[in-house]
């Protein structure tokens, strides 16, 4: 008698991912405007001190901080010093008119700010008495010339192509996309626009996994519906994996008559891991599809992963297993999403053997409340929520309980 092997956990499973997750190598040169949401290649540094030069925060005059200890002094206003313009150097006893972001002149150590400043004809009365430094944002305050701005494997969001720009980069050196092939298992599939026959769904998860993976920044090969036949399954694994880095399905994974993923897979290269303790989403294949029929480890293979049919189930089992293994592949060194300890405003007193995810929304107390109807096949609960909780193995919830949440956002970034 054969003994079942036990299902491994959610974090075995993602350890064994990411231990097989081997970085895509390639490299090129794109411009900074065109580098959103790509993974940078290499390590960039700063060539000049951020600001540049020592500069005002505010609209004002810039005066020397001497010349104004009696709280009501008397200046001479000799120069207007407007953002990227040249100032003189401030000779004792005047004060300069100056603007948000421009040059501090020479001499001067401090800015008023206008408001506590009165003007009459080509003088000025400072009420305050600032201290040296006021207002003043000094060169290298950000970044000093030499310093390391963005490490290799950042992913690049606008604020770090800001940072880039800031600096003066106008091209980044990024990690060619990755290449993924998708396509979908179920004659029940149809897509919108199409008459619906008796017995048939429309194909939500097609679109569903395609814009996940859009916001992954992968270069995607959508080869659509598969007919459940295991030779039109081999037939469009061999023609993915000769030009992909990841092949992903949708349905067939389970151990069914019409589900051929499982022997398609092992046909065409290996399945390395196969179902997981994790709810929704217990079926999960993980291996590898070999090019051009090479079934030796030596031979170029694509890796392949496929997620179950059930819509949330194919959406959760995404999240926490196809984007830290995509990350990995891409060199992003952290792929562990955030999260946070919350109160849970709901009980479950149901709990599974296997790890669960719930969706969940935060509530206008800033607790959370659960969808009502938490089935694998009900999509409408990710719209709704605002992300999951994360609930161990045979773990009830009461209200008041702290639970922890991972918000949607912190997955699909």
């Amino acid at each position: 008698m054969t003994t079942k092997k036990p299902m491994l956990s959610v974090a075995e499973a993602l350890d064994f991912l990411l231990n097989a997750a081997k970085p895509i190598s390639g490299t090129q040169q794109v411009p900074t405007l065109a580098a959103h949401g790509r993974v940078l290649a290499q390590a960039q540094q700063s060539q000049l001190h951020v600001p540049p030069m020592d500069n005002t925060q505010m609209d004002g005059y810039a005066v020397r901080a001497a010349d104004c200890v009696s709280g009501h002094a008397r200046l001479r206003v000799s120069q207007r010093v407007p953002a990227g313009h040249m100032a003189d150097p401030l000779a004792p006893g005047t004060a300069a008119r100056i603007f948000t972001g421009a040059m501090i002149p020479a001499g001067a150590d401090a800015v008023v700010m206008q408001e506590q400043c009165l003007v009459e004809g080509d003088m000025v009365t400072v009420s305050h008495a600032p201290v040296a430094g006021e207002w003043i944002r000094r060169q290298g305050e950000d970044i000093r010339a030499g310093a390391t701005i963005l490490t290799a494997g950042t992913r690049l969001r606008a604020q770090e192509l800001g940072l880039a720009a800031s600096v003066g980069l106008a091209q980044l050196p990024v990690l060619r996309k990755l290449r993924v092939a998708v396509f979908f298992t179920g004659d029940e599939l149809t897509m919108p626009g199409e008459p619906l026959k008796p017995g048939a769904i429309y194909n939500s998860n097609r679109f569903t996994l395609t814009g996940l993976l859009e916001n992954m920044g992968c270069e995607i090969s959508d080869y659509g519906i598969v007919p459940d036949q295991l030779q039109a399954t081999r037939d469009t694994l061999r023609l993915a994996a000769q030009e992909h880095d990841l092949i992903i399905t949708s349905g067939g994974v389970s151990v069914g008559e019409e589900d051929h993923i499982k022997p398609a897979v092992e046909a065409e290269g290996r399945l390395n891991m196969w179902q997981i303790a994790v709810k929704p989403g217990k079926p999960l294949a993980f291996g590898e599809v070999y090019v051009a029929g090479s079934h030796d480890d030596g031979g170029k293979s694509a890796f392949f992963l496929g997620l179950p049919g059930n819509p949330v189930s194919s959406f959760v089992t995404f999240l926490l297993f196809v984007r830290p293994f995509i990350l990995a592949l891409q060199g992003v060194p952290d792929v562990q999403p955030q999260a946070y300890v919350m109160r849970a405003d709901f009980a479950w007193t149901k709990p599974d053997r296997r790890n669960e995810f719930l969706r969940v929304k935060i509530n206008p107390d800033g607790g959370l409340d659960l969808f009502a109807n938490q089935s694998s096949a009900v999509l409408t609960s990710t719209v709704w929520g605002d992300g999951m909780i994360d609930v161990a193995p045979g773990q009830v919830i009461a209200p008041g309980d702290p639970v922890r949440f991972i918000p949607f956002t912190s997955l699909m970034s």
